[in-house]
């Protein structure tokens, strides 16, 4: 290993991406599963784009539509 290399030991680092997934998860499980790959990233693209305007985390300034509801964003994003 490198000199400058840090060790973090903790056995709960891997929750926040865990929690984060789960809602993947959630949504994929009752499916039997994706025939297509393309199928499966248009799908997983667009449940990762609803996480992202959930939390907060999609960068609205070019949209210009800040401070409004969530269906609101989510249908000037797939408009744009």
């Amino acid at each position: 290993m490198p000199a400058d290399t840090k060790l973090q030991s903790s056995k709960y680092l891997n929750n926040l991406i865990e929690q984060d997934h789960r809602g993947v998860k959630a949504r994929t499980g009752p499916m039997l599963g994706f025939r297509r790959f393309k199928t499966a990233s248009i799908i997983l693209a667009g449940i990762k784009l609803m996480r992202r305007i959930y939390k907060g985390q999609f960068n609205l300034g070019k949209l210009r539509i800040e401070g409004t509801t969530t269906p609101a964003i989510w249908n000037a994003v797939l408009s744009a």
